[in-house]
């Protein structure tokens, strides 16, 4: 067998190296999957070398039904062979309108009645400065309320929301953010944790905003993500997400919730913010919403469609193929049940991986939503602060990411410190396949503890 260029398995070697020479310094996954992967089936990926891994970081949450799922396929190879033009721009085709169908049919339906849908460029960075500009022009205001631990994308007006530092600093800035405490239970911002930090943080972001000497002008949105993806795998509390809605709508602010990665049945509902019950302002969405094809829309109330034609515009606004596939993908969710799947089976996982919290101390918390999972790993010989939380081991948790991959798993970090090992299995993960991931995501743990601790666990 031969990679799709004509280049043999044994020099899988030589590919990478030709990545490294020619791709910018800004790779990311290259440098820590040295996989070169040829062919791929539901949740596992084979690389040039042979070997097949179980891929719990599905392009970042995109692959919704695994790789090459029978229902995206059809639908592509349906549409390739009735051809249909696979790009008009943003003309109207029966492709785009049975998307656009499929996609209200599948949001929430208090939201879906007083909709409209802007089909952005392929990503979800694009989606999200489609929302800024939007709510910016309906409120004519220019500040921005954002959380710390935010992650919502890569160009100017998206990064200036995002919380990361590190890639924030070499940058001018993007804009005027305003940046409130996410409630984070176990580094919580206020050092208290559990319910009552969310209570506080509720009620910090109401009485800065109400603070005539706090320093905030009326904002044109809040943002904020129902789970931090980026941020730690991170669940806000149902309640604290009901106070932002009561907090924003008391005020006139528009709220956007960023669905990118949350969205498509990722938490166990199709929509995260279906947990708490909010109706938000904006949806952003992208990733799995293209049946793992680029595809990105802001999704909003009609009340705030004033933009003229070409405020916000772009040459691959809603691909042919993304649009089928896409369709074809939330179809197959809800007919399905993969939401339930996803609540049912990440619980289960959830649940083990807390009960080996006994036996491997360097796991210092486990949390998440359905199939979207976090494990943060610590240094259990640090001092804890004030909520009893050890130091982040980032350094552990690039060992454990690496005896995974020698395992056969593909697991990607995230958090604060890049001490939380991200779990992102396709909604389609067997019952076998999430037993086999929590075996080998065990031993790389044990495995690498036990180095660090001189043998101890």
């Amino acid at each position: 067998m031969t990679l799709a260029t004509g280049t043999p398995r044994d020099t899988r070697d030589a590919v990478l190296h030709r990545q490294h020479s020619r791709e910018s310094a800004a790779r990311t996954y290259a440098r820590t999957f040295p996989i070169v992967p040829v062919r791929a089936d539901g949740m596992t990926v084979e690389g040039a070398d042979g070997r097949r891994y179980l891929d719990c970081l599905s392009g970042a949450g995109t692959l919704a039904l695994g790789h090459n799922h029978p229902v995206v396929l059809d639908a592509l190879r349906r549409t390739l062979d009735s051809g249909a033009p696979l790009h008009v721009l943003d003309l109207a085709t029966a492709e785009k309108d049975d998307y656009t169908g499929a996609l209200f049919e599948n949001l929430p339906r208090d939201f879906a009645e007083s909709a409209k849908v802007h089909f952005c460029g392929p990503a979800g960075t694009d989606a999200v400065e489609a929302a800024l500009k939007l709510t910016q022009t309906a409120t004519g205001r220019r500040g921005m309320l954002a959380f710390t631990g935010a992650y919502h994308g890569m160009t100017a007006g998206a990064l200036a929301a995002t919380g990361n530092v590190a890639v924030k600093q070499p940058l001018p800035t993007g804009g005027e953010v305003t940046r409130l405490p996410y409630p984070y239970a176990y580094r919580c911002p206020f050092g208290v944790g559990g319910e009552r930090g969310a209570e506080l943080s509720a009620a910090y972001v109401e009485r800065l905003l109400d603070d005539p000497s706090g320093g905030v002008l009326p904002p044109a949105a809040m943002i904020l993500e129902a789970v931090q993806g980026e941020g730690g795998v991170i669940p806000a509390p149902d309640g604290w997400l009901r106070e932002m809605r009561r907090i924003t709508a008391e005020r006139g602010i528009p709220l956007i919730v960023d669905e990118v990665q949350t969205g498509a049945g990722r938490t166990g509902a199709m929509w995260a913010v279906e947990h708490s019950g909010i109706v938000p302002d904006v949806m952003v969405l992208s990733k799995a919403i293209g049946g793992s094809l680029p595809m990105a829309v802001v999704v909003y109330h009609e009340d705030y469609d004033g933009w003229q034609p070409g405020a916000h515009t772009g040459t691959f606004r809603g691909n042919t193929l993304a649009m089928a596939a896409g369709a074809a993908t939330l179809r197959h969710i809800a007919a399905a049940g993969l939401a339930e799947r996803a609540a049912v089976v990440g619980a289960r996982m959830t649940e083990r991986l807390t009960a080996l919290r006994g036996e491997l101390p360097v796991i210092g918390d486990v949390r998440g939503r359905g199939l979207m999972i976090g494990v943060e790993l610590v240094d259990p010989s640090g001092t804890p602060d004030t909520c009893g939380a050890h130091p982040a081991a980032p350094e552990l948790a690039a060992r454990v990411r690496a005896g995974c991959l020698a395992r056969g798993l593909i697991v990607e970090l995230g958090g604060r410190h890049d001490a939380v090992l991200r779990l992102l299995p396709p909604l389609t993960i067997t019952d076998e396949q999430a037993e086999a991931v929590l075996d080998r995501l065990a031993d790389a743990i044990a495995e690498a503890s036990a180095a660090t601790t001189g043998g101890r666990p």
